[in-house]
C-alpha cells in the first residue's frame, strides 16, 4: 500500500483512520487523495495554508475526464472539511471551487443478437485439453452469468461453491457494491449450464477443497484480468471491437464486460415494452435483481431501451 509523502501526510493518515473507524470504504477516497498528495509533493509545496487559486491550478493540470476531476476534488473537499472540524484549518479552501462541466455518457449496448454471438464466441474458445478445459469452462460460465443475469464482473469471481443452490436455481451474491446482499433466480438455461459445469468439476477434481465456485486451479478462483481478456478477445472475434469516442459533450463507450450488465438492463426493459407493459413499472423489480441501492439508478436505462438507435 502506497504511503502519503507530502507535508499533508500526517493529516491524510488521520483522516483515513477516522473514515475507517466510521465504516466507510477507503479505496476510492484514498486513491484520489494519493493523487492529490503526489501533486502537492511534485509541486514542492511548503507547509502552510493552501489557497483556492492553488486548487484552480490543480484542476487545470489534471489530465482526467471531467467526472474524475470532480470526484477527486470532492474527495479533497471532504478531507478539508475534516481539517476544519479538527481546527487544523479555519475554512475549506475548496468551498467555492465549482465543478467542471461533465460529459454525458452513453454505454455500449449489446443487442440480443450480439450478446448471443459473444457467448458463442467465448464457448468456441474453450480448449479441449484436460489441463485447460475446466478453467476455460469456468470462464465461459462466468461470462454467461454476467450476460444473462446482469452481474458485475467481480460478482461471479467472488462466488463461493455454496452460493449456488442448484435445487432452487438461485445464486446468493454477498456484500458487493453498496455492501448489499441479494438472492437472485437464475434462468433455467443458465442453471443447466451451471449444473453441467459442476458435474465436470466433480469428475475432474473430485472432493476438492477450493471454496470458489469458478476455479482457476486447485487453490484459486478466476482472475479479473483473465476474464477481461476472454471478453475482449470474443468482442474482437465477432467484429464489434471499437474505440471509445468523445463527440462534443458526449462519450460513446467501447465494449467492456460491464457493457453486458448495461445491455441486460436495457434489453430487459425493451422486452417489457414489446409485450405491451410499461417499462417504468418494472424498474423496482429490476433494480432489486441488479443490486441497485435505489431504483432511480435503474431508471437511466429507460433512455437506452432502443438498442438499435445506440448502434
Amino acid at each position: 500500500m502506497k504511503n502519503f509523502e507530502s507535508f499533508l501526510a500526517p493529516w491524510f493518515n488521520e483522516f483515513i483512520a477516522y473514515r475507517q473507524h466510521l465504516g466507510y470504504s477507503l479505496k476510492p477516497v484514498r486513491s484520489y487523495l494519493l493523487r492529490f498528495d503526489r501533486y502537492v509533493k511534485d509541486q514542492e509545496i511548503q507547509p502552510g495554508l493552501l489557497s483556492p487559486s492553488f486548487f484552480l491550478e490543480l484542476r487545470s493540470h489534471l489530465k482526467m475526464e471531467p467526472m474524475s476531476v470532480n470526484q477527486l476534488l470532492s474527495s479533497v473537499r471532504v478531507f478539508f472539511n475534516f481539517m476544519v472540524r479538527m481546527d487544523y484549518y479555519t475554512a475549506n479552501p475548496l468551498k467555492d471551487i465549482p465543478p467542471m462541466p461533465e460529459h454525458s455518457f452513453a454505454p455500449f449496448i449489446f443487442s440480443p443478437e450480439q450478446t448471443e454471438q459473444l457467448i458463442e464466441a467465448v464457448c468456441s474458445g474453450i480448449r479441449k485439453e484436460p489441463r485447460y478445459y475446466l478453467k476455460d469452462l469456468a470462464e465461459y460460465i462466468a461470462i454467461l452469468l454476467i450476460a444473462r443475469c446482469g452481474l458485475r464482473i467481480k460478482e461471479p469471481l467472488r462466488l463461493q461453491h455454496h452460493h449456488y443452490r442448484s435445487r432452487e436455481r438461485t445464486i446468493y451474491i454477498e456484500k458487493t457494491k453498496f455492501n448489499k446482499d441479494r438472492l437472485i433466480p437464475v434462468p433455467t438455461s443458465v442453471a443447466l449450464e451451471l449444473d453441467n459445469y459442476l458435474s465436470v468439476r466433480d469428475a475432474l477434481m473430485g472432493e476438492d477443497q477450493n471454496p470458489y465456485l469458478f476455479l482457476r486451479n486447485k487453490q484459486k478462483g478466476l482472475s479479473d484480468p483473465r476474464l477481461r481478456f476472454i471478453f475482449h478477445r470474443a468482442v474482437h472475434d465477432i467484429g464489434i471491437d471499437r474505440p471509445r469516442q468523445v463527440i462534443g459533450h458526449m462519450i460513446f463507450a467501447s465494449p467492456t464486460p460491464h457493457s453486458l450488465r448495461h445491455s441486460f438492463a436495457v434489453n430487459t426493459l425493451k422486452r417489457v415494452k414489446e409485450r405491451g407493459d410499461c417499462p417504468q413499472h418494472a424498474l423496482p423489480v429490476l433494480a432489486t435483481y441488479m443490486g441497485h441501492r435505489v431504483f432511480q439508478y435503474t431508471a437511466k436505462y429507460l433512455k437506452f431501451i432502443d438498442a438499435e438507435q445506440r448502434q
